[in-house]
């Protein structure tokens, strides 16, 4: 690797690649210098005035990640030194940089991980034809085939890549295609993360920075979005050097390559990641002195700003009027023929798939809920509780549990629209949408527990279900109408970024020259809080923003999209909530306890390994992770993706469970069926009004047992002694008849097998048939002493009443009156002697009361079993 890259990368090369990354940056400080007065100016204006806007109703963690970790396990990765796959360790930390260590026992050492990779700009592929057709774009006239390279075949048919257009690409693999999509999951939240642009806390730095950045590709030609603004100042100042300079270099050194195609290919790949390196360093060195030169300067700035505010502000509104005069008429014409066409229709393709991804939002938010919910019903106890809240406070953050609601806002296209307006692609969007949603999904989280926690004084059991459904109803409230806040929001932000590079690029050639002029109108003392070009840009902003802000407002009417109007204003509708933000985060497991019993794999290496003094190694250890994967079992290669104990602050879902979740179905966790007796799922149980579902056991007495009709009756009867069944239902009680009239006539044809009698004592006979003869259901019909043999049900109660007589010799003993009791008994009162000598009479009693109770009609006729009724 090293000889490919000093052979190419000489001393004229990197002269080159220096003088290149100096042009760049040199033109992008001086933008940034004169775009940090302006938003220095714009911040302490804010500050004073203060700005409107709806009051959000949910609350905000301000550090959501604290003490946790995202994601970790091993898998196979490719090495390109020594072209070999390898097992590695990675660790995903709070930064979503994908940390890869030699093994698990390096990192709990606290060992300096062997390479560590900023996903910013990263696309995550999951097969070689996705990685060859991008790399086949790298070389003039390339085009690659998988089937040709030795060095990209993959030990499984399940790799995951990381590509990148100016960077290193890094290759793994699993052996399982579930470890695929969850390792997928987990790199594209990576991503996803650190593709969410600069921070918003920073109000000059960051506006200076991506006005500079956006002012500086104007100068050149390009007004569209770039789905390369992403990274740290210094990654996005390397991609806007190598936007220019890779091609440069690529026609230099291109020609010099030697080998086959592949190798030609691996070669490039190598070399753009060495000048991209060196780029990001160069650029990083000289953007730092330039922001600490404007950080310098800033103290004088404001005292300047703050004691000439009115000034400044009057200057500028007489500049704007006259700007607004030459760009108004040209604009509104612009706008009438190219832009309010097309308005709805982008509006259209923005929404529908937004709206998609918040309602899949709050069912999954809603689902985990019920599922605790449903946990909580069979054991009500705030360990329970902690046990799960913690699971759940990390829900936002999980990729797999999230990544059906990230999949709805995926066909979120532009197809027609994107050359028209100059969108280079709606990944842009797409991962806006995506951030928007998580960041939605924690507010609600956060919220709940701030509510269920102030709520949890002195509530246990039922009590401890209603709390959590009064907590659950009141944040569902807040997010619908925060949801709506933020899609319109983002929907105004949308088109702006799609029709304000649009109009500016066609308004430019005419408007720009004449700009200067008006600079001669603001004071020399003023000149650096108010520029021209800033104001050129505000005046087409609110000349398209009237009609974006009347389209956002007609789609609110509109139910399908669950949009507030602009006229429900919710605005200290609950005082008292905001208060609970500045309490500290909630530690649930630590508060209620479950840290002691919930096997946590990382404390007890943590116990385990006392001698460690070294106090990063112990938060290494005590660190718990939002993501856990599953072990692999059948595999023919090594694990690829190891279970972490101890970290599985939510634990892993089934592949049923996702299919589920991610079909709309709410779905019953392991720890409900676990906890349900004799193995009933509770998914089956009613549901009551607030969306929790009965204790197992009342819905298995509602039901009124009609199971049991084909059991054997000491079983039966040992289940009726311990649950007393309330009556019956008539609909029960009439398909228990059929089941017992269908196994009666079975019997009846199987008569003359040996075990007939013991079958007839086994079985649960019914009263809707009395015409069919006892004797032939017991007794062959060559044994005509069998009407002896018989027991009516007034003699079953004698026996009851003296026990201490054998039930033979009490059988004996009514033998002489059989014959006229016989005629008015049913076959549901009649047992045989033999079926006596094998069963306790308390048994006969229970079953005729049984029997008794289930028919409800056409009993006995004998009066001392009613009077027992």
């Amino acid at each position: 690797m090293g000889d490919v890259v000093s052979t190419h990368l000489d001393e004229s090369k990197r002269e080159l690649i220096t003088a290149r990354t100096g042009e760049v940056i040199g033109e992008f400080g001086r933008l940034y210098e004169q775009q940090f007065v302006v938003a220095l100016f714009n911040k302490v204006r804010f500050d004073i005035e203060g700005g409107g806007g709806p009051q959000p109703q949910l609350l905000h963690r301000k550090v959501p990640l604290q003490d946790k970790s995202i994601f970790s396990g091993t898998l196979f990765q490719y090495l390109e030194e020594n072209k070999k796959w390898r097992n590695r360790f990675l660790f995903i930390p709070d930064s979503y940089n994908v940390n890869f260590y030699d093994s698990k026992a390096g990192y709990e050492k606290g060992l300096h991980p062997k390479g560590s990779i900023n996903c910013a700009g990263y696309r995550v592929l999951t097969s070689m034809d996705q990685y060859l057709e991008l790399l086949g774009h790298s070389l003039p006239d390339v085009k690659a085939k998988s089937s040709s390279s030795p060095f990209l075949k993959c030990p499984t048919q399940f790799p995951l890549i990381l590509w990148h257009p100016y960077a290193a690409h890094y290759f793994f693999c699993v052996v399982a295609e579930k470890d695929q999509q969850k390792w997928s999951a987990v790199f594209q939240d990576c991503v996803r993360d650190t593709n969410n642009g600069l921070s918003e806390e920073s109000k000059v730095q960051t506006p200076a920075f991506t006005d500079a950045v956006r002012l500086y590709r104007q100068a050149q030609g390009q007004y569209g979005t770039w789905d390369m603004m992403c990274g740290t100042p210094p990654q996005i100042l390397a991609n806007l050097v190598m936007e220019k300079l890779q091609p440069e270099l690529r026609d230099l050194i291109s020609p010099r390559l030697k080998g086959k195609l592949q190798e030609r290919l691996r070669s490039w790949t190598l070399i753009s990641d060495a000048v991209y390196r060196l780029v990001q360093s160069q650029a990083k060195a000289q953007y730092e002195a330039i922001v600490q030169s404007c950080e310098a300067g800033s103290p004088p700035l404001e005292a300047t700003i703050r004691t000439d505010m009115d000034q400044i502000i009057t200057s500028k509104e007489h500049v704007t009027g006259k700007i607004r005069a030459l760009v108004l008429p040209k604009a509104e014409k612009l706008l009438k023929v190219s832009i309010q066409p097309y308005i709805s229709s982008i509006l259209e393709a923005l929404m529908e798939p937004t709206s998609r991804g918040f309602f899949e939002v709050r069912d999954v938010f809603f689902r985990e809920l019920v599922d605790m919910s449903k946990n909580l019903v069979n054991d009500g106890s705030k360990e329970k509780l902690g046990e799960h809240m913690e699971k759940i406070s990390m829900l936002a953050f999980h990729p797999v549990k999230m990544q059906c609601c990230y999949e709805k806002v995926e066909p979120l296209s532009l197809e027609g629209l994107q050359q028209r307006f100059d969108v280079s692609s709606p990944s842009v969007f797409v991962q806006r949408a995506q951030i928007l949603m998580r960041e939605q999904m924690d507010d609600a989280v956060y919220t709940f527990e701030q509510l269920l926690h102030q709520g949890l004084e002195g509530q246990e059991g039922d009590d401890l279900t209603k709390a959590i459904q009064r907590s659950q109803d009141r944040v569902i409230k807040k997010f619908d109408y925060d949801s709506s806040t933020v899609r319109k929001r983002f929907f105004r932000e949308a088109l702006l970024q799609i029709f304000i590079p649009y109009m500016l690029k066609q308004l430019s050639p005419s408007c720009s020259p004449e700009l200067p002029n008006f600079q001669e109108l603001i004071f020399e003392d003023f000149s650096r809080f108010i520029l021209v070009e800033n104001i050129f840009e505000e005046v087409v902003l609110h000349t398209v923003m009237k009609d974006i802000m009347m389209a956002v407002k007609e789609a609110a009417v509109q139910r399908r999209h669950n949009l507030y109007r602009d006229s429900i204003v919710l605005t200290n509708s609950d005082p008292n909530l905001h208060l609970l933000s500045e309490n500290p985060q909630i530690d649930w497991a630590g508060e209620y306890g479950t840290e002691k019993g919930d096997g946590d794999g990382a404390e007890q290496d943590a116990e385990n390994n006392d001698m460690d003094d070294d106090p990063e190694v112990q938060k290494r250890r005590r660190m718990k992770q939002v993501v856990s994967m599953i072990q692999v079992e059948d595999c023919g290669l090594p694990e690829s993706c190891l279970e972490i104990p101890g970290v599985e602050d939510i634990p892993e879902e089934t592949e049923g469970e996702v299919d589920q979740r991610c079909g709309g179905e709410a779905s019953t966790t392991p720890e409900i069926t676990a906890k349900v007796p004799n193995g009933t799922s509770s998914s089956g149980a009613p549901s009551l009004a607030n969306g929790n579902d009965l204790k197992v056991e009342d819905t298995a007495a509602a039901s009124g047992q009609g199971d049991q009709s084909l059991a054997p009756v000491k079983e039966a009867s040992r289940e009726a002694a311990e649950v007393e069944s309330p009556p019956p239902d008539p609909a029960v009680e009439s398909a228990i008849q059929e089941i017992e009239r269908a196994v009666l006539e079975e019997d009846g044809e199987q008569s003359a097998a040996p075990s007939t009698q013991t079958e007839a004592a086994e079985t649960y006979p019914t009263q809707s048939e009395p015409e069919a003869p006892p004797a032939k259901e017991v007794e062959p019909v060559s044994k005509p002493e069998t009407q002896e043999e018989i027991v009516t049900p007034s003699q079953q109660q004698v026996e009851a009443e003296s026990t201490s007589e054998p039930p033979a010799e009490s059988a004996g003993d009514s033998s002489a009156g059989q014959s006229d009791n016989s005629k008015g008994q049913s076959p549901a009162t009649e047992v045989t002697k033999k079926q006596e000598e094998h069963q306790p009479i308390q048994v006969q009693e229970k079953h005729s009361d049984s029997v008794e109770e289930d028919s409800g009609k056409g009993g006995s006729t004998d009066p001392e079993v009613a009077n027992e009724m």
